[in-house]
């Protein structure tokens, strides 16, 4: 019984139409959901992933209207999204720089060519060269050419006060294996690899020593980590038994979940990679209409007029 990688990780925004402009028309991703937060309705809950909407494409944002983050400890500071190829590192960087997007030169990073950037909140991600390993589903409507498309969600990383704590729930508790370490601005970082491993399956661990951040817009808000459908419960006595304080089983209607906090405060969810987004919107319309489960469909009226509009996103 084995995580197999990269779920999703969800953010926080507040300002949910230019966040699907920068998604969408940017980054070239494809909103495959426009839901809600199910436990706050008058929240959009948004979900952006690759033409497939597979587990472990997908970015996903609650539209709260908060302050700006404010940065430090116990929180997740870099998402990475991957691209196949060095050349596509390098293309990525020429349309960011021409967007007047914040971003870094290239560099090489634990043995991958790396682009850092952030989004018009703050949000901090970084383009990773993963090889052109793995699937690959294009979004044929996406502004982005198939070659270049951002394929999936690569490596997450956590800054925290205390790593040795976190370390031990990456190991004794999620099953994560210790692989490497390597060196940056900030110190070393920490590499844990689950499943098969490769940057679709990694989390990297720095240590700091800074006040906790204040989760904010721009900030991550958990990151999920992917089950087959059959483990579900067998991850839920897992944590039981583990006596790790959890949520207990959570039915989110597009996957089934489990909710914890790791020792230095970081929210982690276990998650099912089904039933999927298809299961109440056909492939080919995913993200067009407010989809609600069917336990808030009585309240679509209420639920639509609490709601903002959100601008055309060019295709999503």
């Amino acid at each position: 019984m084995q995580l197999t990688g990269i779920h999703h990780l969800t953010a926080v925004t507040a300002r949910a139409a230019e966040n699907v402009a920068f998604y969408t028309r940017t980054l070239g991703l494809r909103l495959v959901k426009k839901t809600v937060n199910q436990d706050d309705v008058s929240a959009y809950h948004l979900f952006y992933a690759d033409g497939l909407a597979s587990p472990g494409s997908d970015i996903t944002f609650f539209d709260w209207p908060a302050p700006r983050e404010r940065r430090g400890s116990s929180s997740i500071t870099r998402t990475h999204l991957r691209v196949p190829g060095e050349g596509a590192v390098a293309w990525w960087h020429a349309r960011l720089r021409e967007a007047g997007t914040v971003l870094a030169e290239p560099t090489l990073r634990d043995g991958r060519l790396t682009v850092d950037f952030e989004d018009p909140e703050g949000q901090r991600l970084a383009l990773v060269d993963d090889g052109g390993t793995g699937p690959e589903h294009p979004w044929d409507a996406s502004p982005v050419p198939a070659a270049y498309q951002i394929r999936g969600l690569g490596p997450i990383r956590l800054s925290v006060p205390a790593p040795g704590r976190t370390a031990a729930v990456l190991t004794e508790v999620l099953g994560m294996r210790r692989a490497r370490t390597f060196e940056t601005g900030e110190g070393p970082v920490e590499v844990y690899e689950m499943g098969p491993g490769g940057p679709a399956a990694e989390v990297q661990l720095l240590a700091d020593a800074f006040a906790p951040a204040q989760q904010g817009a721009g900030a991550v808000h958990h990151v999920a980590f992917r089950i087959p459908d059959a483990d579900y419960g067998a991850w839920a006595d897992r944590l039981r038994t583990a006596r790790v304080p959890a949520s207990g089983p959570v039915d989110r209607y597009y996957f089934r979940s489990l909710y914890f906090r790791e020792p230095n405060g970081i929210l982690f969810e276990i998650a099912t990679d089904g039933p999927g987004f298809t299961t109440d919107e056909p492939l080919e319309t995913l993200g067009e209409r407010l989809a609600l489960p069917p336990f808030l469909e009585p309240r679509r009226a209420e639920i639509e007029a609490g709601l903002k509009p959100l601008r055309p996103s060019g295709g999503g």
